[in-house]
């Protein structure tokens, strides 16, 4: 039982061998190594330079040391911060085909694009209708303004025409009160002077029948008759009219053939004057006047 036992440690002197020999090796290498790293960093000693002095250099004062300011105060601890929660990391959503997505893409692109464009338009039109208030605004106080200047310029212009117009009439009351003397004067002459003129043409027409008239021969006293004789503005007899008879017939046809036989009579060239005699003639004759 024993014999069996120890066969195995009689066959173990083989590998201690291999491994004395590895050893071995390796030692020389390393041996080899220091040697080839020692001979690589040898060098040849610089050559030393010696300066000789006479006495010792002054050596400088070292510098006063710095004074370093107080430390600043021990800053407040900061609060403790409560650990931040966690993100919650939610699960992104399954991969879409790419061309749906890209079409979505599209769409939201196209939508933005018009909601921006709405926004300007509506802040465009905002704009638009306050500067046209602002503008409306504007003109009405301007209008305002000038219609308060030309209601003040219309009320000036008003009193001063009503002041020129009450300066006009008194002086057209004074040049009438002037004039009234002056024109009463001058129509009291104007009449004399046609009262004058038709007298005088009275007689002259009176003459001219007379002149024409055969009285007959019974006629007795100074009869009177009248007629009324229209006459033209040439003097022409046109009609004549008896009347008032002075009973005497034959003495009424002899003054009524003398008024027609003096056609034309006399006329004066005055227009007012010949008013009393155009377009009928107050005719009264009588014999001895």
């Amino acid at each position: 039982m024993i014999a069996v036992a120890d066969a195995p440690y009689l066959s173990r002197p083989g590998p201690n061998l291999a491994a004395g020999l590895l050893a071995l090796g390796v030692h020389i290498v390393f041996v080899l190594l220091l040697v080839v790293g020692v001979s690589w960093q040898t060098r040849h000693p610089a050559p030393v330079m010696v300066d000789l002095w006479t006495a010792l250099p002054e050596t400088p004062r070292p510098p006063a040391p710095p004074i370093e300011p107080p430390p600043p105060p021990p800053k407040p601890a900061a609060p403790e911060r409560p650990p931040a929660e966690k993100p919650v990391v939610k699960e992104a959503p399954p991969p879409k085909p790419p061309d749906i997505a890209l079409e979505k893409e599209k769409a939201r692109k196209k939508a933005e694009a018009e909601k921006l464009e709405k926004l300007k338009a509506m802040q465009a039109a905002e704009e638009k209708a306050l500067a046209d208030a602002a503008r409306e605004e504007a003109a009405a106080v301007k209008k305002a303004q000038e219609k308060q200047l030309a209601e003040k310029e219309k009320k000036r212009r008003e009193l001063l025409r009503q002041m020129e117009e009450e300066d006009l009439m008194q002086r057209m009351a004074d040049e009438e009160v002037r004039q009234s003397a002056a024109a009463r004067a001058a129509s009291a002459r104007r009449q004399t002077e046609i009262d004058r003129i038709q007298s005088q043409y009275q007689d002259m027409i009176r003459a001219t029948v007379r002149g024409n008239t055969r009285l007959p021969p019974d006629l007795q006293g100074n009869p009177e008759v009248r007629f009324l004789v229209k006459l033209l503005p040439t003097g022409e007899v046109v009609d004549v009219k008896r009347t008032k008879s002075s009973g005497n017939a034959a003495y009424d046809e002899a003054v009524e053939r003398a008024i027609r036989k003096s056609s034309p009579l006399p006329l004066p060239a005055d227009r007012d004057a010949r008013a009393a005699f155009v377009p009928e003639l107050s005719f009264v004759h009588r014999p001895k006047e």
